[in-house]
Order: structure tokens, then C-alpha cells, then sequence
């Protein structure tokens, strides 16, 4: 029996240095992660301080200076729109007041015209208008 309690004490001793070395190499694993991570962390505040916030402050400055010259285009903008507005406005009214003008003096002149031709064509023709009876 003696035999085979020292292979059993031998392979329990194996097992306990295998399990003490799995351990120590968790550990290691362990204390390399949070090594690894700490670096990590620097790097990307570095990164951050270095380039993003910089970058990040350009772009702030180009979107508010875009946002300034949006809004200034729309100010522009509606005032040519209602300078185009009113100026059409004021070109219909005119168009309006020229036409009443035109058509109230050409008015008389035509008339004038067409009693002239009434008259040179009542003057001009032979024949004799029979005059017009009225029905009861």
C-alpha cells in the first residue's frame, strides 16, 4: 500500500504545484490587464487633451461661425424676398393704373373714331334707310 500512497502523494504534489503555478499565471494575467489597462486609459486621455479637444474646439468655432452665416443669409434672404414682393406689387398696381388711363383716354377716341366711320359710311352709302316702324 505503501506504493500507492507515494504515487498518490506525488501526483497530489504534482497537482498542487500545477494549481499554484495556474494561479501565480492568473494573477500575472490579472496584474498585466489592469497594467495594460492603466496605459490604455493615459494614452487616450493624452490623445484626448492632444488632438480631439483641439479639434473639437475648431469645430465648435466653424459651426458657430456656419451657424452665424446661415442665419445671416436668412435675414438677406427674406429681405430681398419681400423687396421682390412689394416691388411686384407696386409694378401691378402701376400696370393697373396704366391700363384704366389707356383704355379711359382711347376710350373717347375710339368712339370719337367709330361715330366718324358711322358717319362717312351713312354719308357714302345710296341707300335709302326706310324708317323703322314700331309695333303696336
Amino acid at each position: 500500500m505503501e506504493a500507492n500512497l507515494a504515487t498518490t502523494n506525488l501526483l497530489l504534489g504534482i497537482m498542487a504545484v500545477v494549481s499554484v503555478l495556474e494561479g501565480l499565471v492568473i494573477i500575472g494575467i490579472g496584474v498585466a490587464g489592469f497594467i495594460l489597462y492603466r496605459r490604455v486609459t493615459t494614452v487616450m486621455n493624452e490623445v484626448e487633451e492632444k488632438h480631439i479637444a483641439p479639434a473639437m474646439l475648431r469645430v465648435n468655432a466653424i459651426l458657430d461661425d456656419v451657424k452665424g452665416v446661415t442665419a445671416k443669409v436668412k435675414e438677406e434672404t427674406e429681405r430681398v424676398d419681400h423687396a421682390i414682393r412689394t416691388t411686384m406689387d407696386r409694378v401691378d398696381d402701376t400696370a393697373d393704373r396704366v391700363r384704366s388711363n389707356v383704355r379711359a383716354k382711347t376710350g373717347r377716341i375710339v368712339g370719337i373714331l367709330r361715330g366718324i366711320r358711322v358717319a362717312i359710311e351713312g354719308l357714302l352709302t345710296t341707300h335709302p334707310q326706310q324708317p323703322r316702324t314700331q309695333n303696336p
